[in-house]
Formats: structure tokens, sequence, C-alpha cells
């Protein structure tokens, strides 16, 4: 299966343009708000801040025709030295 998204992006005057890339942001009321799949989920999560204790995702299966299950996880920020140098890849499941 692809992690590959297939996008159409469209203007205000209608046009369309069809894309694909394996993950992208929306900046939703100031923060980053990332959207992949991931193991066959769309895996929908929100940058964290400094001061942030939990970060959220909301993961979208689908369980059949026109079904769909929507799970929020939250998990604890970790203070850790090297989650500050982490660069988002296709490998790390972020």
């Amino acid at each position: 299966m692809s992690d590959a998204l297939q996008l159409i992006l469209e203007d205000t005057d209608g046009t369309q343009l069809e894309t694909s890339c394996t993950r992208f942001a929306v900046v939703w009321q100031g923060r980053e708000l990332w959207i992949q799949q991931n193991n066959g989920q769309l895996l929908i999560g929100v940058d964290i801040e400094d001061g942030d204790s939990e970060y959220a995702n909301l993961l979208l299966r689908p369980m059949a025709t026109n079904l769909v299950s929507l799970q929020l996880e939250m998990e604890p920020v970790e203070a850790d030295e090297e989650d500050d140098e982490h660069v988002h890849g296709p490998d790390c499941g972020h």
C-alpha cells in the first residue's frame, strides 16, 4: 500500500490543482495541523509548542462502505534533548 495522499487543491475561483504527497500541513489558529497516512489510517496531529504537556492525534480508520472510526489519542510530550532535534520523516510515525 502506498503512503502517498492524492490531493486536490482549489482556489477561490474554483481552479483545481491535483498533486500528491506523503504528508501535508494546514495552518489553523496559528498551529500546524499535519495529515498523513499511516498503516491504512489517516493520522491527523498538531505540532507541539513550548509549554505543551500533551499532544493530540486523531486517527481516522475505514470500517466499511461509508463508515469510519475516529479515535483521539492524547500522548505526553517527553522532555528529551533528542526530541528537540527530531526531524519528521517517512519512518518516524508522527
